[in-house]
């Protein structure tokens, strides 16, 4: 299997080298915590987290 990695930015989790939400290639594989967002609009968590797409995201990335 392979290692998941969190963009820096925004904060979704990839097994890419290139982030699919963002674009970005600042990814990390230290990560903690996870949530599935499945739609976004009308959610709470995600508009706490500032996501605005659906995906698999991390609490923290360092």
């Amino acid at each position: 299997m392979a290692k998941e990695l969190a963009c820096r930015e925004c904060k979704c989790v990839t097994v890419s080298k290139v982030c699919p939400a963002c674009k970005s290639t600042d990814l990390s594989p230290d990560w903690n915590g996870i949530v599935l967002i499945v739609k976004p609009t009308g959610s709470k968590i995600a508009n706490t987290l500032g996501i605005n797409k659906p995906g698999k995201y991390a609490l923290k990335v360092t």
